[in-house]
């Protein structure tokens, strides 16, 4: 029963406070819905909307290129299909689909955020009331979630870079240090890319430095990237074409849900919000607006942004890496383009800023725990921030964003958060019949209806990822307990409090 052996929520609290691994309280509601919005809106809106709602065609034949759905409605014959169904311009039901998913499991985020304020989101949560098991195999997740979406959005900040310097300056950047070796199918190949690299080294230094700095750099970010999105609808409504919209949904349901699969991607930022509950001023009042409020805001920017798109470009042109950017200058909107691109720049630049952020405070609370080797915790002396862990994230993202195509990470950091929602949703029903009389400054209506159709939402959801997708998956997470029993196991702060 080790395995599952939990951690007080009081003395979780209590590690919290400890002087020499103590982090700043600066962020207020503003702060942490800006947090929300400056991840959750980023390369998704910019990149996985086209690519969502064109499909992808894969030159091989194989089962493993087919979703579950595939399998389960097709069986054997699943292999037949050519990679993934595109949503076309019924793309805005699959974000709507998404955010009917994330909006329940939001609410318990918030439920879970506002009683257990401590940085690490889901993995704390996990160590709280499903065990230590739980809690690194979710916390393994966790690292692979933030640590995949941040590669994906640096492969997209890479193409709009290129598309800025192409379209403001004529420059092209040599082919061979612009492209990844390992490009998407019919994609352009080169030796590494290197505007995927030195942005996430950038955002790193900003990190290293303090939180309030990265806050306020994040805020001026986002509404640099609200004011390109609405200058986007509003500019480009004008070329809507209406045939564009027909036939709306030209794979059906499959197609949906499918391309929600993708554009799932594009919704996680919300959970980043729950890792900078120890560094928020009152978080039991300040998480659940920062988690509503993203949700809220994010879902009616992306709706609009869907059917912009898909009503001035027909869905099958836009499976490349800048869509939005690609749509504009077919219709030689340059100008628009420049203000467009500026703004995508932007949001990917502060979408890197936040997961770098949430990355490196699940490897703080999971090294705090002693579940990691202990420099993982180390906090820098003037800046009061994680550096170590920090700088360690920069690497680890930058090295594979400059070698792999984007799609492989989008659908790899979908699986492994749908799967985090699944656990913390389960956690508020668990929570609720081991402790309901420990207070909650925000609770989920209908427990356990709520968190029940979080569940299912997020299940049917990792259903539309293709078979390989899930064995990666399962690769990951066997490579995480490989860690776990010979190291974590026994050097954890729990297993040394029993010994």
């Amino acid at each position: 029963m080790s395995l599952f052996r939990t951690k007080s929520i009081d003395a979780l609290i209590q590690a919290s406070e400890d002087p020499s691994a103590k982090l700043k309280r600066t962020l207020g509601p503003w702060s942490l819905t800006a947090l929300g919005i400056g991840a959750v809106i980023g390369s998704g809106i910019f990149t996985l909307t086209g690519t969502a709602a064109a499909g992808k065609v894969i030159p091989i034949k194989s089962i493993l290129n087919a979703t579950v759905i595939d399998l389960m409605l097709y069986g054997s014959h699943a292999g037949s299909q050519l990679g993934r169904p595109g949503a076309g311009p019924a793309i805005s039901l699959s974000f709507l689909l998404v955010a009917v998913a994330c909006l329940f499991a939001g609410l318990c985020y918030a439920e879970l955020a506002s009683m257990i304020p401590i940085a690490g989101s889901a993995y704390t949560y996990a160590y709280a009331i499903l065990g230590e098991l739980i809690a690194w195999i979710i916390g393994w997740d966790l690292i692979l979630e933030y640590a995949v979406s941040n590669m994906s959005v640096a492969v997209g900040f890479s193409a709009y870079i290129q598309d800025l310097c192409d379209n403001l300056f004529g420059v092209h950047l040599p082919a061979q240090w612009a492209f990844p070796p390992f490009p998407a199918p019919g994609g352009p190949a080169g030796i590494f890319n290197i505007p995927a690299l030195l942005i996430t080294l950038l955002v790193t230094v900003v990190l290293v430095r303090g939180v309030r700095e990265s806050a306020e750099a994040n805020s001026v970010m986002v509404a640099i990237k609200i004011a390109a999105i609405v200058i986007f609808c509003l500019g480009a409504s004008r070329a809507i074409n209406s045939s564009n919209w027909h036939p709306f949904a030209p794979n059906g349901f499959p197609g949906i849900l499918t391309g929600a699969s993708i554009v799932f991607f594009t919704y996680i930022g919300f959970d980043s919000v729950s890792t900078a509950a120890e560094e928020c001023r009152q978080p039991q009042r300040d998480l659940p607006i920062g988690i509503i409020g993203t949700l809220i805001i994010c879902t009616i920017l992306y709706g609009s942004v869907s059917l912009v798109l898909t009503g001035i470009a027909n869905y099958k042109t836009l499976g490349t890496d800048s869509p939005v950017a690609d749509a504009l200058k077919a219709l030689s909107f340059n100008r628009l383009r420049v203000v467009v691109t500026a703004g995508a720049l932007m949001g990917m630049i502060s979408s890197l800023l936040v997961y770098q952020y949430g990355q490196a405070r699940i490897w703080f609370a999971m090294s705090r725990d002693r579940l990691l080797p202990g420099f993982f915790s180390a906090v820098h002396q003037r800046f009061r921030t994680p550096h170590i862990s920090t700088w360690i994230a920069g690497f680890v993202v930058g090295i594979p964003a400059g070698i792999w195509d984007i799609d492989t990470f989008a659908e790899l950091s979908n699986i492994g958060t749908l799967f985090a929602f699944v656990l913390v949703s389960l956690g508020v029903i668990v929570l609720r019949r081991k402790q309901p009389e420990r207070p909650r400054s925000f609770r989920v209506p209908l427990v356990p209806l709520f968190p029940a159709i979080a569940i299912v939402c997020c299940v049917v959801l990792m259903m539309g990822l293709p078979l390989l997708t899930w064995i990666r998956f399962f690769v990951w997470l066997a490579i995480g307990l490989a860690i776990y029993f010979p190291f974590g196991r026994r050097h954890s702060t729990l297993a040394h409090s029993e010994g």
